[in-house]
């Protein structure tokens, strides 16, 4: 149920910065979310939808949802490398989605083969853009 806390903080936010952009009225706002963030995008969407009426600024607002792709850094050689295309089982997908520090576990640097690396993208839920009237 962490999606409807997370959608009210979204709108909190969006609020709170179209008003200091001088918007009467949130149009648009685009919201990422991270491919490791534990988030049923379904619910969080509804939940968006329900919520937004409970703030007059944003109860006309469309919500555009975007998913930022996992990608990670190796500490021992710098490599850049994505979650997507990785051999794993789906049990290690499902570990790695819940428990994002579980990737070291299961994956390695696909350039030095090194467990070592740290997590560059794909984690938390941010706003993206705002589009309002003023």
């Amino acid at each position: 149920m962490h999606e409807w806390a997370l959608a009210e903080s979204v709108i909190k936010t969006a609020v709170e910065h179209a008003a200091s952009e001088k918007f009467k009225k949130l149009k648009e706002t685009g919201v990422v979310f991270g491919e490791l963030q534990a988030i049923d995008k379904e619910i969080f969407a509804f939940a968006l939808e329900e919520l937004r009426k409970q703030f007059p600024a944003a109860r006309d607002c469309k919500f555009k949802i975007s998913v930022e792709p996992a990608a990670f850094r190796c500490k021992a050689c710098a490599h850049e490398f994505p979650l997507k295309g990785l051999r794993k089982t789906k049990d290690e997908a499902e570990f790695i989605h819940f428990v994002p520090e579980m990737a070291h576990t299961f994956l390695k640097c696909p350039k030095c083969k090194s467990p070592d690396f740290e997590i560059a993208a794909g984690r938390g839920v941010g706003i993206s853009y705002l589009k309002g009237g003023r």
